[in-house]
């Protein structure tokens, strides 16, 4: 079965072959705020696939960059890494994180995500969406981590 690529004007839902089924070639990278070396790519959201109460997209991150200090008011975010390495900060923790790995940021946690590999792969959901609304996000604090 062959796929039609999606419309990818700005501002309107990709035109995809199933309502329920996107790949990440369906969708258009974007920067996302507060993070640095980052494209992500919305695969499951409100302009995909008519999501209300969950957001799921990839990221891929370039090595020393990533999510800048900050937190998401009301909304709780998981990362699973597909590939690579990532130092996380988060609610008085610090750790490595490996492929077949996840971690969670609490709403209103400040927290820290970077790339140590080469490049990092990442599945990210977020719950409520956070669509990349800068009312949904705190800037400028850095989690405490105790040594």
């Amino acid at each position: 079965m062959t796929r039609s690529k999606p419309d990818r004007t700005v501002g309107q839902r990709p035109t995809l072959r199933s309502r329920y089924h996107v790949r990440q070639s369906d969708v258009m990278p974007y920067s996302p705020a507060n993070h640095t070396g980052t494209r992500n790519f919305r695969l499951i959201g409100r302009e995909t696939v008519g999501a209300q109460q969950v957001e799921m997209l990839i990221g891929e991150i370039e090595r020393g960059r990533g999510a800048l200090p900050h937190a998401h008011p009301a909304i709780e975010q998981v990362c699973y890494l597909l590939e690579g390495a990532a130092h996380v900060e988060v609610g008085g923790e610090s750790f490595v994180l490996a492929p077949g790995e996840a971690c969670f940021f609490p709403a209103d946690v400040p927290h820290v995500f970077t790339a140590t590999s080469e490049r990092a792969k990442v599945m990210v959901i977020y719950a409520p969406p956070y669509e990349e609304n800068p009312d949904r996000r705190r800037v400028g604090q850095r989690p405490t981590v105790q040594k």
